[in-house]
């Protein structure tokens, strides 16, 4: 079996907060791209098929092996090379071998993978590690780097289904380019959870995970979003349809009471007219108040059918929530020093990104520079704010001058609503956290004029992306980005780029 199969999958997380119910799909062969909001379940379902996680009812259909490129590894900075390529023991057994160790346990681990240690340079010289030696320790090795090995350790292994997820995250352009030539040269199940727009591009379909299931499309991203707009257009105008259609019932729905009422008006008065008989206009007032009951009935049917159809059509139509805020407090004169370090010097409300391949020392200056200043610094793994403190506690400690008023005002400006705002922070999906992380730094008092922003899009969803740009299209300070994301750069309006 090549394929992954879904049947009637549930998960809840122990607290009871449910992610998948009776969830149904088959991914067969081919390149499949998995997306969905960030906090819709894409990572938690790809550890579903792994065995990482295990559903709370439903079945897993898998090949008999699965491979798993994790988007929490360039956080690992432990073990080695040989390590992460998953080759170790085999590298360990076929060196004492060499040294004259013939144990039988030495054979088992290389079993007959006699070439292992060739087939991995030449796996590393393809996606342009070839310096890296297997003994080489992870520390001090960029988080692009490490995502290149993870990657290579899957190409060595050749697993008949595999799962990526965000995989682009930490890659320079050189490892980007090279990652989407293995993409387009795998064969057989192949499972992308991303929101790289250009690595989605190299899809044969997109899955769209919702909470209702999953939807496909036939094609890449650009035929996905393409799809998407027109079922848009068409939602929306049979919406704008089925509201025109609801006010014009509750016209008529007045009028006819209004009829009826008249109706009801002379039927009285003419069972007080001597002109007509009684018994006549006891006749003529039933019969008013029955076809009254008959048309009000049915034009209240009519609404209710109407307002009913709205309901279901609104549904249809995709809405985005949009960061609305204004920073007049973080605005710098043109001309104005922001930063000298080095011989890096910012003036005014420059927007700079920092560019270079991976470990180039990106990451490195940017720490060095919110160490030797006042700039604040949005860090790759986001770990600024208190994870057992609500998103309203943190602002507290970044912002103490705001009135507690302001700072819901503030939050709700950033999508924090309610409730949510006593959220903890390690309760957050990655799109939220961002949100969070970012309203604390550029709402923090004193206002910042520098700020630096370190691989922001990573694992974010194209939605948070759009509320990212938003954010930093309102902020009037000069900031610093690490980005390979070029759409996005030129999307945040970039005036300087320097190259490390």
């Amino acid at each position: 079996m090549s394929h992954i199969t879904l049947s009637n999958l549930s998960f809840a997380w122990p607290d009871g907060t449910p992610v998948f119910d009776g969830l149904n799909a088959v991914i067969g062969d081919g390149r499949t791209g998995l997306i969905a909001p960030n906090g819709s379940g894409k990572t938690t379902l790809l550890r579903l098929v792994t065995g990482e996680l295990l559903p709370g009812s439903g079945t897993l259909g898998v090949p008999g092996s699965v491979g798993y490129l994790s988007q929490s590894l360039p956080l690992r900075t432990s073990g080695t090379v040989a390590e992460l390529l998953g080759i170790d023991e085999a590298v360990r057994a076929l060196r004492a071998i060499e040294q004259g160790d013939a144990s039988p346990e030495h054979f088992t681990a290389v079993g007959s993978d006699w070439d292992v240690e060739e087939r991995a340079r030449v796996v590393l010289a393809r996606l342009g590690l070839a310096e890296l030696e297997l003994d080489r320790e992870l520390t001090g090795l960029s988080g692009g780097e490490i995502v290149t090995l993870g990657l290579a350790g899957q190409v060595l292994t050749a697993p008949e289904a595999l799962l990526l997820d965000e995989p682009t995250n930490n890659l320079d352009r050189d490892a980007r380019r090279r990652l989407y030539e293995v993409v387009e040269g795998w064969t057989g199940c192949l499972v992308v959870a991303s929101h790289d727009r250009e690595l989605l591009d190299l899809m044969d379909n997109i899955a769209e995970l919702s909470a209702t299931g999953i939807r496909w499309y036939g094609g890449n991203f650009t035929d996905y979003t393409e799809a998407v707009e027109h079922q848009q257009e068409v939602a929306m105008q049979a919406a704008r349809t089925a509201e025109l259609d609801m006010k014009r019932q509750k016209r008529e729905l007045q009028t006819a009471k209004e009829r009826s009422e008249r109706r009801n008006n002379n039927a009285r008065r003419n069972e007080g007219n001597a002109v007509f008989p009684r018994g006549v206009a006891g006749n003529r007032k039933r019969f008013a108040e029955v076809a009254a009951a008959k048309s009000t009935g049915m034009h209240q049917q009519r609404l209710a059918d109407a307002a009913e159809r709205f309901a279901v059509a609104a549904t249809a139509v995709r809405e985005e929530e949009l960061i609305a805020i204004e920073l007049p407090d973080t605005e710098v004169p043109e001309g104005r020093i922001v930063l000298e370090y080095q011989d890096l010097v910012v003036r005014g409300p420059e927007r700079i990104a920092l560019c270079g391949p991976n470990g180039s020392g990106k990451t490195t200056l940017l720490r060095a520079i919110a160490a030797h200043s006042t700039a604040r610094y949005l860090p790759q793994r986001l770990d600024l704010l208190d994870p057992d403190a609500s998103v309203l506690e943190n602002l507290s400690a970044f912002a103490p001058d705001l009135s507690p008023n302001e700072r819901r005002h503030r939050l709700a400006q950033f999508l924090f609503k309610g409730d949510r705002i006593h959220l903890a922070a390690g309760t957050l999906s990655g799109g939220e956290l961002l949100r969070a992380s970012i309203a604390c730094l550029l709402c923090a008092t004193p206002a910042p004029q520098l700020f630096l922003l370190d691989e922001p899009t990573n694992n974010l969803d194209l939605v948070s992306t759009r509320q990212l740009v938003r954010a930093l299209t309102v902020y009037r300070g000069a900031f610093i980005v690490v980005s390979h994301d070029e759409r996005f750069l030129a999307e945040i309006g970039v005036t300087r780029r320097i190259e490390l």
